[in-house]
């Protein structure tokens, strides 16, 4: 990254939620922010944070012509960007029988292909300075899973993907990638955000009717704080000399992650022995 103590930061969906508190963060300690948003009453909010330093662009990350424009007009009229935050994004609930399969293409539209629309679009210039940071926002659903959000796991499991192998592509090339998968916090994740599929299969309603009742129910309640965790991001960002591929935000993400790879030790241990007998030695 570069050595200035000021830096830019393109995050999108700043609206509300992850994007809103980390741009808030960021402006805060003095840096710039450009954010995207939906409306032209959300840019005119989003400016009026702090006039000057804050500057909204309209843009729908699945218009990828759109993302490429405005990449070009940011980094050729504003300020080369030192950091990318990929926050754009939405929770699809539903059992996956009874999602239509045009609900799963919008959600990788948005979650998957979205963030890497806005990462190719900056990261010849990043190349070019030999500089930048980029953090994806995933989901600790991007570690473990649950009935009821496979589409939203699935985005989210690939996007954890796409970060760590990127990662690994630019490190030689002064930039950093970092995939930060956040556990429950309040934020609009569960309510306003959430798009649900209708019920109509009375076979998953034992299994999936509790599962969406309380989640519904605890949206707005959840333990952790978006401020807390915009300040965790803003270090990441901005403080740390090398940032970690995986970073998981909130107890609940810790031990769950956890469970799920201990779990997963167990399974490898108990099924090796198979595994190793598809070995075939060459002559």
């Amino acid at each position: 990254m570069s050595n200035s103590s000021v830096k830019t930061f393109f995050i999108t969906g700043v609206s509300s939620g992850f994007g809103r508190a980390l741009s808030q963060a960021a402006l805060n300690a003095g840096h710039r922010v450009i954010g995207t948003v939906r409306s032209a009453e959300d840019a005119l909010v989003f400016e009026a944070m702090h006039p000057g330093q804050a500057i909204a662009r309209q843009l729908d990350v699945t218009d990828h012509a759109s993302v490429e424009r405005v990449a070009l007009e940011v980094e050729k009229t504003i300020a080369p960007v030192d950091v990318i935050v990929n926050n754009a994004g939405y929770g699809h609930e539903g059992v996956l029988e009874e999602s239509p399969l045009e609900d799963m293409r919008r959600q990788f539209e948005v979650n998957v292909f979205g963030a890497v629309a806005v990462i190719k679009a900056f990261l010849p210039y990043m190349r070019a300075r030999r500089s930048g940071r980029i953090l994806n926002i995933t989901s600790m659903g991007g570690f473990i899973t649950m009935p009821g959000i496979a589409y939203y796991c699935g985005s989210k499991f690939a996007l954890e993907g796409i970060s760590e192998a990127l990662g690994k592509e630019v490190a030689a090339l002064g930039i950093d990638v970092t995939a930060v998968a956040p556990g429950s916090f309040r934020t609009d994740w569960a309510g306003r955000s959430m798009v649900r599929a209708p019920r109509s299969i009375g076979d998953y309603d034992a299994l999936f009717d509790p599962v969406r009742a309380r989640r519904q129910a605890v949206s707005g309640k959840q333990l952790g704080d978006p401020a807390k965790a915009a300040a965790v991001m803003l270090g990441i960002a901005t403080a740390i000399e090398k940032p970690p591929a995986h970073l998981l935000l909130g107890s609940d993400s810790l031990e769950l992650v956890r469970g799920k790879l201990n779990a997963m030790q167990a399974e490898l241990d108990q099924w090796a022995a198979m595994s190793r007998s598809t070995d075939s030695p060459m002559n």
